[in-house]
């Protein structure tokens, strides 16, 4: 993965996405090994200024907030939240983390859902 210029996503899961698949195993820690819900009605999943940066041995990838929007009707239950790499081809689509949020939620329409990237970053390492 070229993190610096590779286009990241956020896919969506009512599934958790370890489960019934070995993720650890060659080749499995990939999108098409998830159960996506249907994007009907959800505004788009990129994220926007992605930075990889090293400082003092400290690796951090970075994003903006995301917010997700449904528009015109409400959107699948999902309760994972899955970033992603959509550029390589081979594997396509390595995932490159996942947060749960506890608990399932739909999103009516008009409604919102921010993924707060914060400070920390999608992944900081030391």
């Amino acid at each position: 993965m070229d993190l610096d210029s590779d286009t990241l996503k956020v896919a969506l899961s009512n599934t958790d996405p370890t489960s019934g698949t070995d993720v650890t195993a060659d080749g499995n820690g990939v999108l098409a090994n998830i159960t996506e819900i249907a994007y009907t009605n959800l505004s788009a999943r990129d994220l926007a200024n992605v930075t990889s940066t090293q400082t003092s041995g400290t690796y951090k990838l970075s994003a903006d907030d995301k917010v997700l929007t449904a528009s015109g009707g409400s959107v699948a239950a999902f309760r994972y939240v899955i970033i992603y790499n959509d550029t390589p081809t081979s594997p396509a689509d390595p995932v490159i983390g996942y947060y749960d949020y506890g608990s399932s939620l739909t999103l009516n329409d008009g409604d919102t859902f921010t993924i707060d990237i914060g400070t920390n970053g999608i992944l900081t390492m030391a």
